[in-house]
């Protein structure tokens, strides 16, 4: 019988809880995965805490990959032992088996492990949306990035290099300036140390970015703001 992690009120760690479940069979659009890895999202936290409130209970968890056990009917996009992944709703990755709409999932390429699929899918979106469908950078353009060494971070350094951008990222540390370097990063500006908008103006002279990927908001939006040049986004 298949387990899965539930939760029946919200609160600390403690209240997830391992227990027995039943999948049922596909219904229509829908496939049955058996998970062979899943990705743990600060967001997993916050239904689990009820910042972000749920019926109980709920399996949390919003991104998995592994394998097709089973299909419903009109599933034609995917057959049974097709490695798969999925990034959004309905929660319920935190299972070793779960029923999940067919079309929401897409097949895992050969060369890509079920760990880095189900580790990269929400970060690896949030990435494309950004730098495809927001703002696409344009070779030689600089941007700044913020939390560069974290998950949608480095991503971005990494897909904006590769787009010929200079790239700009802040970090917490140190340590975690080494590592943006690591995947792409041309500048890393350690902000507890210096005032990244300066530095931003420094490197381009005075003319300041054409977009902030910025993922932390309050604490960087003004500095963020005055990074820009004019009409930036």
């Amino acid at each position: 019988m298949p387990h899965a992690i539930r939760i029946h009120q919200t609160g600390p760690a403690s209240v997830l809880k391992w227990e027995s479940t039943k999948t049922p069979r596909p219904k229509k659009g829908e496939v049955l995965i058996r998970h062979t890895a899943i990705g743990l999202n600060f967001i997993d936290t916050y239904h689990r805490r009820g910042l972000y409130p749920l019926p109980t209970p709920f399996t949390p968890g919003l991104e998995g990959a592994g394998y097709i056990e089973d299909t419903g009917s009109g599933v034609i996009n995917v057959k049974i032992g097709d490695r798969v992944a999925y990034c959004s709703d309905p929660i319920g990755a935190y299972s070793e088996t779960r029923l999940y709409p067919a079309n929401r999932v897409i097949k895992i390429p050969r060369e890509i492990s079920d760990e880095k699929a189900a580790s990269m899918m929400l970060k690896g979106l949030t990435a494309a949306m950004l730098l495809r469908r927001i703002y696409r950078p344009k070779s030689g353009e600089p941007v700044l990035i913020h939390a560069a060494a974290g998950g949608v971070g480095l991503i971005l350094c990494q897909w904006a290099k590769f787009l010929g951008a200079t790239v700009i990222g802040t970090v917490g540390s140190a340590k975690k300036a080494a590592i943006a370097k690591k995947h792409g990063c041309d500048h890393a500006i350690v902000y507890t140390e210096r005032n990244f908008k300066d530095r931003v103006r420094t490197i381009t002279k005075g003319l300041g970015v054409p977009v902030v990927y910025d993922g932390v908001g309050k604490a960087t939006h003004l500095g963020s703001l005055d990074s820009l040049k004019p009409r930036g986004m």
